[in-house]
């Protein structure tokens, strides 16, 4: 927890999508599997440490699955508030399978707009998106968040009132770090002040 006065500054949220797995390598969808970072995802986590050890953090919390709470701490940030809000979507009989295979079967599919059988719906992740960010709207101050691909694209389009089909046109890399912010020059209007930012992206 940061001094005092870093409480009294404006909200700014920081989400961190956590480092690379063996599913997310091999392009598996990985909802509620609870699988540890691979080795080079350490790397990547503990490549975060540099940057977000410099931002007094006043909050700091993590999706429930470990590959997010690895993230959190190779990252250098300890004890964060494990909220179930921040799990990545729930992909029903999907989990573990690859979009080429979901393709095959359903033409045209787009998590998006279509859902998981057995999952969550996109209506679902707007509810516990919408959810989140009022809470995160009461806090004050640089807010940590670690969470997963899909969800936080749907909370960074919902974070700027677009609908959730929007997402698919926000790419999320591993280990990558993006920044919501309310730009005070024009009536804290809500925006996406960094997006998908990480060790390798080229300067």
């Amino acid at each position: 927890m940061s001094a005092n006065a870093d409480v009294d500054k404006p909200l700014r949220i920081f989400l961190v999508r956590h480092g690379e797995t063996a599913w997310t390598l091999s392009g598996r969808f990985t909802g509620t599997t609870d699988i540890a970072l691979t080795g080079h995802g350490e790397v990547e986590a503990q490549s975060l440490a540099p940057v977000l050890g410099q931002i007094p953090f006043v909050h700091i919390l993590s999706s429930p699955r470990l590959r997010a709470r690895q993230t959190c701490e190779l990252a250098g940030l300890s004890a964060p508030v494990v909220l179930d809000d921040l799990a990545e979507w729930d992909y029903g009989i999907y989990e573990g399978t690859h979009s080429m295979t979901i393709h095959k079967q359903r033409q045209g599919w787009n998590i998006f707009s279509d859902g998981c059988p057995e999952g969550e719906m996109p209506s679902d992740v707007v509810t516990r998106a919408d959810r989140l960010i009022a809470h995160l709207e009461t806090l004050q101050g640089n807010v940590a968040v670690f969470s997963h691909g899909h969800f936080s694209r749907a909370i960074a389009v919902r974070w700027i009132g677009l609908p959730i089909l929007q997402a698919h046109h926000f790419l999320l890399g591993t280990a990558s770090v993006s920044i919501l912010s309310l730009d005070a020059r024009h009536g804290n209007v809500r925006v996406i002040e960094l997006w998908n930012k990480s060790s390798a992206t080229p300067e």
